[in-house]
């Protein structure tokens, strides 16, 4: 684990991300988790000499569906391999004509419409709740914006990701729905990322690479996989670039984060300490060591 006063930029990659270009000093290793197998391996490198971990969330090879992923072990082995600030990079649908393909979205918010999925590490033998009012690090979206600066794409700041559980397209009206709420990207994987992130006390970002109109768009009524991939190898090459002059930025940071994300379970657990199920505390030794240690 690096020193904790050194900034660790930790990137999950969605569809169609599956390596980072321009890393030096590269290991996949394995990192254990009590929560079960990660995704893939984390790759271990540095970029410009500043250290980072990739994890490609579906694993190499696209091998698990969005239902499926294990985002609690995927949070947890980031925790565990020193990272301190979450680039989450992921495919997703446009809500809005002035979004179309080829589009970045650095979102600030989130509706979340899983609901077969495990959202928190905590639970019976010790209960939290974390703020998730502002799910997403602004700090983190400032040097988003800035790395984009001289890269050929057109990034937006702000929006609102609704995430559904896939892994079927959405319906018609389901599309239609999500518009009228004022949504504008669809997507299957950012929750319970974010969830897990705030809860690890770990920044996050979300960069939401657009593929496709969802099928509210009379061009875009049947998308299929083929389409998403064609726009997907395009955006992947821009993201990459976006990786490499994002790093620098986020390694130059000192002191804690001025959003304090690294402190959001000071007042989150609930449990009375001598309630609290010894078994939990260990399997939250990285997520939660600090508070617990108090």
């Amino acid at each position: 684990m690096s020193n904790p006063s050194t900034p660790v930029l930790g990137i999950i990659g969605g569809s169609g991300l599956y390596q980072i270009d321009g890393m030096t000093d590269v290991s996949w290793r394995r990192v254990a988790s009590p929560f079960g197998d990660a995704s893939d391996e984390l790759c271990f490198g540095k970029i410009a000499g500043n250290p980072v971990v990739f994890l490609p969330r579906h694993g190499r090879g696209h091998r698990i569906p969005p239902s499926e992923l294990n985002y609690r072990a995927n949070i947890d082995a980031l925790k565990r391999a020193g990272v301190t600030d979450v680039l989450s990079i992921s495919a997703v649908g446009s809500l809005r004509e002035d979004l179309p393909p080829g589009t970045f979205v650095v979102v600030d918010q989130f509706v979340d419409r899983t609901f077969a999925r495990v959202k928190s590490f905590f639970g019976t033998g010790l209960v939290a709740h974390v703020s998730m009012a502002k799910p997403v690090c602004a700090r983190l979206g400032d040097a988003v914006m800035a790395a984009c600066e001289g890269l050929d794409l057109k990034v937006v700041r702000g929006g609102t990701y609704l995430v559904m559980e896939g892994p079927q397209f959405s319906t018609l009206a389901e599309s239609k729905l999500y518009r009228s709420w004022g949504c504008d990207v669809i997507g299957m994987t950012n929750m319970p990322e974010a969830k897990l992130a705030r809860e690890a006390e770990l920044c996050y970002a979300s960069v939401s690479m657009v593929t496709d109109f969802d099928c509210w768009h009379p061009g875009h009524d049947a998308v299929t996989v083929d389409q998403v991939v064609a726009v997907l190898l395009g955006n992947a090459g821009k993201a990459r670039g976006l990786v490499k002059n994002v790093a620098p930025l986020l390694g130059a940071h000192q002191g804690p984060c001025r959003h304090g994300c690294q402190t959001a379970l000071d007042h989150a657990l609930i449990t009375a300490p001598e309630a609290r199920d010894p078994a939990v505390l260990q399997k939250l030794s990285a997520v939660a060591g600090r508070v617990l240690k108090q």
